[in-house]
C-alpha cells in the first residue's frame, strides 16, 4: 500500500496530490465496476475544486456520470452515495489539517470508507495502468447536483421531539458551513454560528476542534449564556463539545458516556475504539451492560470492526463517532444531534453527563527509530518481559498493547515520522509517569540492542 493512509489518500496539494493522481484515482474507480455514477464532493480548500475537475475527468473518461455536489460535509457524500444508489463516492478533503493538504476519502455503495482489500484493488489498477476508458462516442458527462436538503431532512426525521437548545458552533471555515445553520434551526435551536464563512485558506486557524482551538467557542458559550457548544473538523466527520460553562471536557470521556448511554439505551450491545482511547470507554460501557472491541487507529477499521461485530456504535477520542443505524461514516453533525438528544433523555447538562466518568491522566512520548527498523523493533518489542508488572492482556492489533490492571501501555510505529510513539494511561499521576518511564526505557533498551 503506498497510497492510502488510515483516513483515505492524503498529501500536500499539487504536490502529492495533484491533478495527475487525482485523474488516475478517478480512472481507477471506474475501472472496478461496468458503468455508473459516483458523487463527489469538496470541502472549502482552494484546490478543492483543481482536484474535482482531473477526479471528474478520469472518471467520465471511463464512462461514467459524475454528480458533482460541491462544498458539503464528508459524511454527506457517503450518505448520498448509499441513497442514490451510485456506485462509489469520493470526498476531496484533508480533514483537519492545514489549507495546503488535500485528499481522496473514497465509499462504496453503502457508505462505507473503501476498506483494506477494496484500496489494494484500485491501487493496482493505477500502478499497472490499468483503466477501461471508451471510446469517444461513450464518454460520460459531469453534472452539478444540490442534494444537501435530502440529508437535512433525513436527520430531522431522526428528531421527534425539537431539540429547543441555545448552542454555539464553531465551523472552522470548513465544510459544515454548507448545512449547519438550516439544520440546527430547523431542529429547533436557536443557533449561533463563528467562522461561518467557507473560506479555504482557514483564517481561523487550522480547522481541527482541540482544547486549545475551542477557547473561543468556550468564550463564546459563557458570553451568550449557551447551554453547549460544538466545533467541527474541516470536513465535518469530528465533532468535540464544549458544555455550558465554556470548559472543553476530555473527549475520552464524552466518548465513553455516550457508549455508556447508548448501550443502557438499547439493553446492551458492542461498542467499537481504537487501541489508543481510554479505558474509561470499558468501564462505562461493561457498567451498562455491553462489550468493547479494540481495533487499529482509523475510522475504516472501526467502521469494519463494528460490522464484523454488530456494534451499536463506534467511535475514535477525535470526534469521529459512527452511528450504524444511520449510516458507516464518522458523522460530526448527526454526532452533535444525537448528544443532545442523550442530555434531554437524561435531563442533563454535558458537564453533568461526563461527571461520573474518570478523567484518568494520559501520557505520550516519541523515541526516535528510523523507519527502515522499525519492523525488526516492533518484532522485540511484542516479546515483553516482567518489566511491566502484571500484564493482563497484550493486544498486537495496532503495535504493542498491554493491558495491566491499574493502566495500559501501548507502542506502536507512527505511520508518518521516523519514531515509536508510547501512550500511556493509569488510575493516578505518579503511575502513569512510572508506566512512561519503563516505556521509554525498555524501547530505548529494543533499539540499542
Amino acid at each position: 500500500m503506498s497510497l492510502f493512509g488510515s483516513s483515505g489518500i492524503r498529501g500536500l496539494a499539487n504536490i502529492e496530490i495533484t491533478p495527475l493522481l487525482s485523474q488516475k484515482v478517478g480512472a481507477a474507480i471506474a475501472s472496478m465496476f461496468e458503468g455508473g455514477a459516483v458523487l463527489v464532493g469538496r470541502d472549502t480548500r482552494l484546490s478543492g475544486e483543481m482536484i474535482e475537475l482531473a477526479l471528474s475527468s478520469g472518471l467520465v473518461s471511463c464512462g461514467f456520470v459524475v454528480g458533482t455536489l460541491g462544498v458539503v460535509p464528508t459524511p454527506v457524500v457517503a450518505w448520498l452515495t448509499r441513497e442514490m444508489q451510485a456506485e462509489a463516492g469520493v470526498a476531496i478533503s484533508a480533514s483537519h489539517n492545514p489549507p495546503q493538504y488535500n485528499g481522496l476519502k473514497i465509499f462504496d455503495s453503502t457508505g462505507m470508507a473503501y476498506t483494506m482489500e477494496q484500496q489494494e484493488t484500485l491501487e493496482e489498477h493505477i500502478h499497472k495502468g490499468d483503466y477501461a476508458t471508451t471510446d469517444w462516442n461513450h464518454v460520460g458527462h459531469a453534472e452539478a447536483m444540490d442534494l444537501k436538503r435530502l440529508y437535512i431532512e433525513a436527520v430531522s426525521e431522526l428528531v421527534e421531539a425539537p431539540l429547543e437548545r441555545q448552542l454555539v458552533c464553531d465551523l472552522f471555515n470548513g465544510a459544515t458551513t454548507s448545512i449547519a445553520k438550516e439544520l440546527f434551526e430547523e431542529l429547533g435551536s436557536t443557533t449561533i454560528l463563528i467562522n461561518a464563512q467557507p473560506d479555504g485558506h482557514f483564517p481561523a486557524g487550522n480547522p481541527e476542534p482541540n482544547k486549545e482551538s475551542l477557547e473561543r467557542l468556550g468564550n463564546m458559550v459563557r458570553d451568550t449564556g449557551a447551554e453547549i457548544g460544538f466545533g467541527f473538523d474541516g470536513d465535518g466527520d469530528r465533532m468535540i463539545p464544549v458544555d455550558e460553562n465554556g470548559e472543553t471536557p476530555s473527549p475520552d470521556r464524552v466518548l465513553a458516556a455516550y457508549a455508556g448511554y447508548i448501550v443502557r439505551a438499547n439493553g446492551g450491545g458492542a461498542v467499537v475504539t481504537h487501541v489508543g482511547a481510554s479505558m474509561s470507554v470499558e468501564e462505562a460501557v461493561e457498567a451498562a451492560g455491553g462489550s468493547v472491541v479494540r481495533t487499529k487507529v482509523g475510522d475504516v477499521h472501526v467502521t469494519e470492526a463494528m460490522l464484523e461485530n454488530g456494534a451499536i456504535f463506534g467511535g475514535e477520542p477525535v470526534g469521529a463517532w459512527i452511528h450504524p443505524d444511520v449510516h458507516l461514516c464518522p458523522d460530526g453533525i448527526l454526532s452533535a444531534v444525537r448528544l443532545m438528544q442523550a442530555l434531554d433523555s437524561e435531563g442533563k447538562t454535558l458537564s453533568q453527563f461526563v461527571s461520573g466518568i474518570p478523567d484518568y491522566p494520559t501520557l505520550r512520548a516519541k523515541v526516535a527509530c528510523p523507519n527502515s527498523e522499525k519492523d525488526a523493533a516492533m518484532g522485540s518489542i511484542s516479546d515483553i518481559g516482567e518489566e511491566f508488572g502484571d500484564v493482563t492482556d497484550v493486544s498486537t492489533v495496532d503495535g504493542v498493547r498491554l493491558q495491566l490492571e491499574d493502566g495500559w501501555v501501548l507502542i506502536r510505529p507512527s505511520g508518518t515520522e521516523p519514531i515509536i510513539r508510547i501512550t500511556v494511561e493509569a488510575h493516578d499521576e505518579g503511575r502513569a509517569k512510572g508506566l512512561l518511564e519503563t516505556s521509554r526505557n525498555f524501547v530505548q533498551s529494543v533499539l540499542g540492542g
